[in-house]
């Protein structure tokens, strides 16, 4: 069994990991949505929120590609992490040149410390290239639409914490 791991902080989960997500499960017989606790971001959903929505907006991707779609909270290192959940491929997404410099280090690392673990990078689809959680969360907060960026459900989460 080909088993995958898609590690982010999904602070909230957009259309451009959601894409990113469906074109992993061509690759892989088990995706695993690896939830990274990271509190030195600071959040805005709980790590029990965040998991939540990727299972949510993972269910139906899951049932349609018949790849079992699973989230996995984790703080440790990453390759550690892919043992765990014994994934024997990290997937990344690029959006743009800049994101690359950065993975290619974390590659490098990743190969240091394990080299049976390979890392995949897909680019998510031209559409879906500008979006970043960060990004998201501002446009938001300054009661911009994003509706363009995440799932219905995400939005109304990110209307209801953002705008109360």
């Amino acid at each position: 069994m080909r088993v995958g791991l898609y590690p982010g902080t999904f602070d909230p989960v957009t259309l451009g990991h959601m894409d990113i997500i469906r074109r992993a499960t061509v690759l892989v017989d088990k995706l695993v949505i690896g939830v990274a606790i990271n509190r030195d971001k600071g959040p805005l959903f709980s790590l029990e929120e965040r998991v939540a929505m990727i299972e949510a907006e993972c269910a139906t991707l899951s049932e349609e590609t018949g790849t079992e779609i699973v989230a996995h909270p984790f703080e440790n290192l990453l390759i550690n992490c892919a043992h765990d959940v014994g994934a024997q491929i990290i997937i990344r997404g690029l959006r743009a040149v800049a994101d690359f410099e950065y993975e290619f280090q974390m590659v490098g690392m990743n190969r240091a410390l394990d080299r049976e673990v390979e890392t995949v990078f897909l680019m998510a689809e031209a559409r879906h290239q500008a979006i970043a959680s960060k990004l998201v969360k501002e446009i938001c907060r300054l009661e911009g639409d994003v509706s363009k960026f995440v799932t219905p459900r995400v939005n109304e989460a990110l209307l209801a914490r953002l705008r109360s």
